[in-house]
Protein backbone atom coordinates (compact mmCIF):
# COMPACT_ATOMS: atom_id res chain seq x y z
CA UNK A 1 0.00 0.00 0.00
CA UNK A 2 2.80 2.38 0.89
CA UNK A 3 4.64 1.66 -2.37
CA UNK A 4 1.48 2.29 -4.36
CA UNK A 5 0.94 5.60 -2.60
CA UNK A 6 4.57 6.57 -3.22
CA UNK A 7 4.21 5.65 -6.90
CA UNK A 8 0.99 7.65 -7.16
CA UNK A 9 2.59 10.75 -5.60
CA UNK A 10 5.57 10.51 -7.95
CA UNK A 11 3.24 10.13 -10.94
CA UNK A 12 1.15 13.19 -9.98
CA UNK A 13 4.10 15.40 -8.93
CA UNK A 14 4.77 17.00 -12.36
CA UNK A 15 1.14 18.09 -12.59
CA UNK A 16 0.80 19.51 -9.06
CA UNK A 17 2.26 22.95 -9.79
CA UNK A 18 -0.04 23.71 -12.77
CA UNK A 19 -3.07 22.32 -10.92
CA UNK A 20 -2.33 24.40 -7.81
CA UNK A 21 -1.71 27.47 -9.99
CA UNK A 22 -5.09 27.12 -11.72
CA UNK A 23 -6.90 26.41 -8.45
CA UNK A 24 -5.31 29.38 -6.69
CA UNK A 25 -6.17 31.82 -9.50
CA UNK A 26 -9.66 30.34 -9.74
CA UNK A 27 -10.21 31.02 -6.04
CA UNK A 28 -8.91 34.58 -6.47
CA UNK A 29 -11.27 35.13 -9.41
CA UNK A 30 -14.25 33.78 -7.43
CA UNK A 31 -13.39 35.98 -4.45
CA UNK A 32 -13.16 39.12 -6.60
CA UNK A 33 -16.38 38.15 -8.40
CA UNK A 34 -18.25 37.73 -5.08
CA UNK A 35 -16.96 41.03 -3.70
CA UNK A 36 -18.03 42.79 -6.90
CA UNK A 37 -21.47 41.17 -6.77
CA UNK A 38 -21.88 42.18 -3.11
CA UNK A 39 -20.95 45.79 -3.91
CA UNK A 40 -23.38 45.88 -6.85
CA UNK A 41 -26.18 44.44 -4.72
CA UNK A 42 -25.47 46.97 -1.95
CA UNK A 43 -25.64 49.88 -4.38
CA UNK A 44 -28.90 48.56 -5.85
CA UNK A 45 -30.41 48.18 -2.37
CA UNK A 46 -29.25 51.67 -1.33
CA UNK A 47 -30.93 53.23 -4.37
CA UNK A 48 -34.21 51.58 -3.40
CA UNK A 49 -33.90 52.62 0.25
CA UNK A 50 -33.23 56.26 -0.71
CA UNK A 51 -36.61 56.38 -2.46
CA UNK A 52 -38.49 55.98 0.83
CA UNK A 53 -39.96 59.44 1.52
CA UNK A 54 -40.96 58.99 5.18
CA UNK A 55 -38.22 61.13 6.72
CA UNK A 56 -39.42 64.18 4.73
CA UNK A 57 -43.13 63.64 5.40
CA UNK A 58 -45.07 65.99 7.63
CA UNK A 59 -46.77 63.02 9.36
CA UNK A 60 -43.46 61.35 10.29
CA UNK A 61 -42.98 61.51 14.06
CA UNK A 62 -39.48 60.08 14.45
CA UNK A 63 -40.66 58.12 17.49
CA UNK A 64 -39.68 54.45 17.33
CA UNK A 65 -43.04 53.37 18.81
CA UNK A 66 -45.23 55.11 16.21
CA UNK A 67 -43.28 56.33 13.21
CA UNK A 68 -46.34 57.42 11.25
CA UNK A 69 -49.88 57.82 12.64
CA UNK A 70 -51.46 57.70 9.16
CA UNK A 71 -49.74 54.59 7.74
CA UNK A 72 -48.00 52.86 10.68
CA UNK A 73 -47.72 49.46 9.00
CA UNK A 74 -45.75 50.68 6.00
CA UNK A 75 -43.72 53.50 7.56
CA UNK A 76 -40.01 53.36 6.69
CA UNK A 77 -40.46 50.28 4.49
CA UNK A 78 -40.33 49.74 0.74
CA UNK A 79 -44.13 49.80 0.65
CA UNK A 80 -43.97 53.49 1.59
CA UNK A 81 -42.26 54.49 -1.68
CA UNK A 82 -45.59 55.36 -3.30
CA UNK A 83 -47.44 56.35 -0.13
CA UNK A 84 -50.75 58.00 -1.01
CA UNK A 85 -50.74 60.09 2.19
CA UNK A 86 -47.27 61.60 1.73
CA UNK A 87 -47.03 65.36 2.37
CA UNK A 88 -43.65 67.03 2.27
CA UNK A 89 -42.60 69.24 5.19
Amino acid sequence: MLRFLQFLIQAIEPFLVPICFVVAWGLMFLTIWNVGAAIAQTIKRAKIMHQIPCANCSFFTGDYRLKCPVQPTIALSEKAIDCPDYESK
